[in-house]
């Protein structure tokens, strides 16, 4: 204010007229607020900060993810079932790399055999083994690291199917039972639409590509090395502010993120997949899927992956690390692999 008075007196004293000195009281004016942001750029670090990965910090409180569903949810909502499974799954028996390797020879389970017939085993482990790190071999551990998680991917993708099937029959309909209108409330408070449009449903509910979720998870844990991974299940680094996880070890107390702790690699998949599927990070992403889909085309992860820049702090050095994982080691060959039913569930269906 002091700079202001001072340019007024000037004009007084030195008699210019009026017009004038509107016209360089303005400029003065102007000059001053547009020159304040790079004054106070020059003098603040900015930080920023990818919360991409969250899974507790979700688009919720009145925001909008872009595609036009604003309301206020219940974040509980998005991961009810993932914390069910996770309170199911207590009392789980970490087995070692030797007996998971005797259990994939007895049930004939080759990742060779895959790629060519396509099938796989239902064999599902509920913690990677501790030994998996000292797998010398990168050839061998980057095997046995896909052997255990495809199974959890085309389980999660199986369930996703259904629902999507379901979904379409319900919207073929012209008349809905309370039976159907119950199972819609649910999904739509699982994938977050509080306006209850289907046809966003309908985008949100969908697969991810076998080879994208193969590729972040080597990615996230370093084929299954990671401390996250052997410690907390953590198989895609989400993050959480409020739920259980572990504390990145070059965080401060009890300051900044955790990264998401399961108890069993299934829910693990499971957050992973709600994670792309909600999260406002990820709208292209969604919106590139729904329109390979509308052409009839496959789920391409080399095409979706380029919608990934966003999971990670890297950006689009991350999508180029994702597509080198796929093409280097074939995981693409895995994307139309079917899962074989369990005993338990051939058993329901005699």
């Amino acid at each position: 204010m002091r700079k202001k008075t001072k340019i007024l007196k000037f004009f007084d004293q030195n008699n210019i007229g009026s017009l004038p000195r509107i016209f360089l009281s303005s400029l003065a004016v102007l000059f001053f607020f547009y020159s304040m942001p790079y004054i106070i750029s020059m003098n603040s670090s900015e930080v920023y900060e990818n919360n991409s990965k969250t899974v507790l910090a979700y688009t919720l409180n009145n925001k909008t993810d872009g595609s036009g569903d604003i309301g206020t949810l219940d974040e509980r909502d998005l991961l009810v079932d993932i914390f069910n499974l996770n309170d199911l799954e207590t009392d789980t028996v970490r087995l070692n790399a030797s007996t998971i390797k005797q259990l994939f020879d007895d049930t004939n389970y080759k990742l060779e055999d895959v790629r060519k017939k396509k099938l796989v085993k239902p064999v599902a482990l509920t913690l990677l083994p501790a030994e998996i790190k000292m797998i010398e071999n990168t050839k061998k551990r980057k095997e046995f690291f896909i052997q255990i998680i495809l199974p959890l991917i085309l389980k999660e993708n199986n369930n996703i199917r259904l629902d999507r099937k379901r979904l379409f029959n319900i919207i073929n309909k012209s008349n809905n039972t309370e039976i159907e209108k119950k199972w819609l409330r649910k999904k739509y408070k699982q994938y977050g639409v509080p306006s209850k449009d289907l046809s966003i449903l309908k985008i949100r509910m969908d697969e991810i590509p076998v080879s994208l979720a193969i590729a972040q998870a080597a990615k996230e844990t370093g084929w299954g090395t990671s401390r996250f991974a052997l410690e907390g299940n953590a198989l895609f680094g989400q993050w959480t502010w409020s739920g259980e996880g572990l504390k990145p070890k070059e965080s401060e107390k009890n300051e900044g993120h955790k990264v998401m702790k399961f108890n069993v690699l299934q829910a693990s998949v499971r957050a992973y997949q709600r994670n792309l599927n909600t999260h406002s990070s990820y709208i292209d992403f969604r919106k590139a899927r729904a329109k390979l889909r509308d052409q009839g085309r496959e789920l391409d992860s080399l095409i979706l992956s380029e919608f990934l820049d966003e999971y990670a702090e890297t950006g689009d050095k991350y999508v180029e690390v994702l597509q080198k994982i796929i093409q280097q080691n074939n995981l693409k060959d895995f994307d139309d692999a079917k899962l074989l039913p369990s005993s338990i569930e051939l058993e329901s269906l005699i």
